[in-house]
């Protein structure tokens, strides 16, 4: 069975599972630190409130038996500890079916949150994480060459992601074909980083430039990742580089860095070594592979192939979908992003005061970690890290369905919840509860060079009104 083995990317297996359980890890802490707060027993959309309203969740979940904030951390904590040990390798030490217990083991634990988060969980990296897990379960462990049927699967995973993105951006907004884009997608984004308000300010000829090598990169460069090597590893290189530009650019949470590790599936020893030798690992000897294995690896490969059908034909049809599952297990799935482009950044901002009288108080404004605030607070580097809110923040503004969840919070907030300060960076009320809390709606745009050299400030806010009234726990 040599020939299903795959000898020559040892380091793209390496990348692949150490690189998919890191993004693991970082999922499951973000669930242990916010799901409690925003989904749990007593959150904004409580999960048992959920599942008694639903006929069946959709797709498998161990809450389908009962929920409890206490078994939510159980899972999240024992999903960390197991993508820990992945990452430092140990599964990887020892016979291929131990790597691919763990990564099954992720795969449903992950799942089993996905599937209860509601609109919380309904980011298309989420489902992405889920099908890479799952992919990762069948590239065995050092003492076996990672099967080639794998590799290439991956490849045609990166290739559903690029490809769908740009595929999208292409029959989506005007901007992207005019090559405008950029002009205000570092402002409008939803969470900006440090460096956001630099790049939204270089020369708009240069933007276009930038517009102009996504589409290279989304539309063009895919298929060379199918390519005879080096061809195909010099097209991860650029996929990588160009997913490094969007790191340094913004907070995508972890789409970009999970989109740098799948593209190393197409770096093949040789060209690396050429350029970088040090960062190819060593193999041993090694007996043949076990023909277990190399049947399960080919049963996975072939489940993979007929799951994609269904995303292949939604990439070349007129309503292409983004981000979507087309099965309950969420494989096989529909990729994309930023289809559309925002022209002017509006923010919700959260308010309380103490006074007797609203109409005459003084309003103090909660402060959230990612999304902007303060107009001279620079914005943070929080990716790969998902702040959850705040992303839900950023549709709110823009006029996304969500008093079922937003009511909820201003009630937590009134009440001074501390589960729900704890997600926020800034409690004015020091953990007492305002007598009035109300939400207003600002059109935020990022300072001029003059305005920044002047005042300091990143933005500038102008109030538009009230996005919720004044009200308090009387009413």
């Amino acid at each position: 069975m040599d020939a299903l083995d795959s000898s020559g990317y040892e380091l793209a297996r390496l990348i692949l599972q150490r690189g998919v359980a890191g993004v693991y890890l970082v999922a499951f802490i973000s669930s242990a630190a916010q799901f409690p707060a925003l989904l749990g027993e007593r959150g904004l959309l409580p999960v048992p409130r959920y599942l008694a309203r639903i006929r069946r969740p959709p797709g498998p979940t161990l809450f389908s038996w009962r929920y409890s904030d206490a078994l939510l951390r159980l899972v999240s904590f024992t999903g960390a500890a197991i993508a820990a040990i992945l990452v430092l390798g140990l599964p990887q030490l020892g016979p291929p079916w131990l790597p691919m217990l763990a990564f099954v083991a992720l795969w449903l634990l992950y799942m089993s949150i996905v599937n209860v988060g509601q609109v919380f969980y309904g980011f298309g990296w989420e489902i992405l994480l889920l099908e890479a897990g799952f992919m990762a379960a069948f590239l065995g462990s050092d003492a076996v060459p990672a099967p080639v049927a794998i590799i290439w699967l991956f490849r045609w995973l990166v290739f559903r992601l690029e490809f769908g993105a740009g595929m999208i951006k292409m029959r989506g907004d005007s901007c992207w074909r005019d090559l405008t884009a950029l002009y205000y997608h570092h402002e409008t984004q939803p969470m900006p980083n440090p460096l956001s308000w630099w790049f939204h300010h270089l020369p708009r000829p240069l933007h276009k430039v930038e517009v102009l090598g996504n589409h290279f990169a989304q539309l063009v460069v895919p298929f060379f990742l199918f390519a005879p090597q080096p061809v195909a590893s010099v097209a991860a290189t650029i996929v990588i580089t160009t997913q490094l530009w969007l790191v340094l650019s913004g907070n995508f949470a972890w789409l970009n860095v999970l989109t740098i590790i799948l593209a190393s599936s197409a770096l093949a020893d040789g060209p690396v070594a050429a350029v970088l030798p040090a960062l190819v690992p060593g193999t041993g000897l090694r007996e043949p592979t076990p023909l277990w294995f190399t049947a399960v690896a080919l049963a996975a490969a072939v489940l993979l192939l007929v799951l994609s059908w269904k995303p292949l034909r939604n990439l070349f049809s007129h309503y292409q979908l983004m981000n979507a599952s087309f099965n309950r297990w969420r494989l096989g799935n529909a990729y994309g992003a930023f289809g559309s482009i925002t022209r002017r950044r509006y923010e919700v901002a959260v308010e309380g005061t103490d006074d007797a009288d609203p109409d005459s108080a003084v309003w103090l404004e909660y402060g959230f970690h990612g999304k902007p605030g303060e107009p001279g607070r620079l914005p943070r580097q929080y990716a790969p890290y998902h702040l959850r809110l705040d992303w839900l923040m950023w549709f709110l503004a823009l006029g996304s369905p969500g008093l079922d969840w937003f009511v909820p919070l201003l009630n937590k907030l009134l009440a001074a919840d501390a589960p729900t300060l704890k997600l926020l960076r800034h409690d004015p009320f020091d953990g007492r509860p305002p007598r009035w809390i109300r939400a207003r709606v600002y059109r935020y745009r990022y300072t001029s060079w003059g305005e920044w050299r002047r005042t300091g400030d990143w933005w500038v806010r102008e109030p538009l009104g009230l996005f919720v009234p004044a009200f308090s726990a009387r009413d």
